[in-house]
């Protein structure tokens, strides 16, 4: 029987200015790839250039994590925007920090679009294509990591672009495989063993409970953990345990 592994990945560099953002600095060794802000829900120029500086001393995975233009809300409204200007807006952000990374001699791996617009480009076809091409023309080596078991899979593979299929650690998920909507309750798992105990059952079961109780197939290349969560610490700790305890090793 094959040895198990997972990658654990984390939303990273999401501080601007006086606001600080996570615990980059803490975080940074319990993870093996970082989702680096573009500066549109978070981040700015310093924060970005010592985030990576980070990510290249602890060894990890980088990806860059454009976002809607939506610094007050984090990137987690959905904004209707001409696809034109959408595709210019996710080249823009993708293309500094691809820059700001090399210039440190080092290699952006892929491309993890944030917040609303993840969520959006899983059920809109139409909207992934366009984000799709902008990762083509910055780099079509650069891979795309979005939601397991959504179209983008197949949407990815036919651009000949590397699908990283992810699963989040602290969220619900609906019947259809889609996560729960922040706004509705039970949509957020706080308790760090029950979080750790989801992990789990996703890498070992590649199945996951849903809000209404009942089991789904979910296959996952990575495992998303929240940078922004005051409780991130506890949670990693958790899953590193009981990942650990079930032999299951932590990489990508």
């Amino acid at each position: 029987m094959a040895k198990l592994s997972i990658d654990l990945n984390c939303d990273m560099g999401e501080s601007y200015g006086r606001f600080q953002i996570g615990n980059d600095q803490a975080v940074f060794p319990l993870i093996t790839s970082s989702n680096i802000a573009c500066g549109f829900h978070g981040g700015d120029p310093l924060h970005l250039e010592n985030t990576i500086s980070m990510a290249i001393a602890h060894n990890t995975r980088i990806g860059a994590h454009p976002s809607y233009p939506d610094l007050m809300g984090f990137g987690r409204q959905k904004m209707q925007i001409p696809f034109p200007q959408l595709k210019a807006l996710v080249k823009y952000q993708v293309a500094a920090l691809k820059g700001l990374v090399e210039s440190q001699g080092a290699q952006l791996a892929y491309v993890k679009p944030h917040g609303a617009l993840y969520n959006s480009i899983a059920k809109d076809p139409k909207e992934a294509q366009v984000v799709l091409e902008a990762i083509q023309e910055i780099d079509p080596h650069l891979q795309l990591m979005g939601l397991a078991g959504s179209h983008l899979a197949d949407l990815a593979a036919q651009m000949n672009i590397r699908f990283i299929a992810e699963a989040f650690a602290d969220r619900k998920y609906e019947s259809d495989g889609h996560l729960v909507a922040r706004d509705k309750a039970g949509s957020v798992l706080q308790n760090p063993q029950e979080i750790a105990d989801q992990v789990l059952s996703i890498v070992r079961d590649q199945q996951v409970s849903t809000l209404d109780q009942t089991l789904v197939s979910l296959r996952a290349d990575s495992i998303c953990i929240h940078g922004d969560n005051p409780m991130v610490l506890p949670i990693l700790e958790a899953i590193t345990n009981t990942l650990t305890k079930h032999a299951i090793t932590i990489g990508n």
